[in-house]
């Protein structure tokens, strides 16, 4: 069965609901989760006499709000009573699908659960998918949760 179980998250609803799927099964397994944040620091052309605290204040907000998710989910393995681990990792430059590949060799991540919107068509195209180029890379078994859609997000002629 499954002794750990990587859960990527970003705050967003798509990713809590990958880390309660990831809870339920890690409680029936008697498995670790390790949830990581990855922080990607986009770079920036600043004017150094002003955009520099600018800078600062975006690195400093992004931080609090790593903090704040990974607090989230440390008050979730207490709740859930399960074993957990998180991290907050930086991405250096490399892209979130890499840093993911990476840390799930790294932890010898059994299972990874990963939220996804489940966007289509021209959407995926522009925005592309983290989960789905993830999962075409990933060397293990990977279990996709998808955000349930808001009804003002379905299209009437539906």
């Amino acid at each position: 069965m499954y002794r750990r179980i990587l859960v990527a998250i970003d705050g967003r609803q798509a990713a809590k609901l990958a880390l309660e799927e990831a809870l339920k099964i890690a409680q029936a397994a008697q498995a670790t989760v390790v949830v990581i944040f990855v922080a990607e620091h986009a770079a920036q052309m600043v004017d150094v006499g002003t955009g520099l605290v600018e800078e600062q204040a975006t690195g400093t907000a992004a931080a609090e709000a790593a903090m704040a998710t990974l607090e989230d989910a440390r008050a979730l393995f207490e709740q859930c009573n399960v074993r957990g681990i998180t991290r907050t990792i930086d991405a250096y430059g490399e892209d979130i699908v890499t840093v993911l590949c990476r840390v799930a060799e790294e932890c010898e991540t059994d299972l990874v659960v990963m939220g996804t919107h489940g966007r289509h068509g021209i959407g995926r195209v522009l925005l592309g998918s983290v989960a789905e180029a993830f999962l075409r890379r990933a060397g293990m078994p990977v279990l996709l949760v998808r955000r349930e859609r808001d009804m003002d997000e379905i299209p009437s002629y539906l």
